[in-house]
C-alpha cells in the first residue's frame, strides 16, 4: 500500500511537470537537476553530487548538464582550491523558473488543506527516508541543520566536517556530506 501511494504521488508529480507551460523545453532529468541545484549548498553543487543525488549514470547527468548550460540555465566554474573540481551555478532565469514551479501548486494546495496533518506527514516521510538511507546504505543528502556535523560556534552556524563557518541561510540547504545524528548525539 505504501509503495502504491508513493508511486501514484510520483506519477501525479510527473504529469504536472509535463503539462506545466514553463517546463515545455525541459526534460524531467533537467528539471530535477535544476531543483537540486537550487536547494543544495556550496559543497554539493558539483556534477558528481548531482549524479549521486539523482541516482543516474555520469553520462546521463553529464549530457543533461551540457544541455542546461547550452540553454543558459547553469554555468560551470572551477573550484579555487581543487582545480580538478567544477561547481555549478543556476542563472537568474533558472532560479526564477524553479521558484515559479516549486513546490507544485497541487501539492502546496493539498498540504494547506491538510493543515497540521501535513506537518505530521512530512515528519513521517522524513523518518522513512532516513531509515532507508541507514539500512540500505544510500547517500545521505539532507538539510545542513539536521546534520551530525552541524554545530554552532559563538552563535554562528558551523560545519564540523569542513571546519568552516556557514551563512545562516546555508543551514536550510541540502548537503551531499549529510550525516545522520548518532544515537548518542540525539540524546
Amino acid at each position: 500500500m505504501l509503495f502504491d501511494l508513493l508511486e501514484r504521488l510520483s506519477s501525479l508529480n510527473r504529469v504536472w511537470f509535463r503539462q506545466h507551460p514553463l517546463l515545455a523545453e525541459l526534460q524531467p532529468i533537467q528539471l530535477s537537476a535544476l531543483v537540486y541545484l537550487a536547494r543544495c549548498n556550496r559543497y554539493s553543487n558539483t556534477p558528481l553530487a548531482v549524479t549521486d543525488y539523482l541516482g543516474l549514470t555520469k553520462g546521463t547527468v553529464s549530457q543533461s548538464l551540457k544541455a542546461l548550460e547550452a540553454k543558459g540555465l547553469i554555468s560551470k566554474t572551477q573550484d579555487q582550491r581543487d582545480r580538478r573540481s567544477v561547481h555549478l551555478a543556476l542563472s537568474e532565469q533558472a532560479r526564477s523558473l524553479v521558484a515559479e514551479v516549486m513546490p507544485p501548486a497541487f501539492l502546496a494546495n493539498a498540504a494547506a488543506q491538510m493543515g497540521a496533518g501535513a506537518v505530521q506527514l512530512e515528519g513521517l516521510l522524513t523518518e522513512l527516508l532516513r531509515t532507508i538511507q541507514r539500512t540500505e546504505d544510500v547517500p545521505g543528502f539532507g538539510l545542513c541543520k539536521s546534520c551530525g556535523y552541524h554545530q554552532s560556534v559563538d552563535g554562528v552556524p558551523y560545519c564540523g566536517l569542513t571546519q568552516e563557518p556557514l551563512a545562516p541561510a546555508e543551514v536550510e540547504l541540502i548537503c551531499w556530506e549529510h550525516r545522520a545524528h548518532t544515537a548518542e548525539e540525539a540524546e
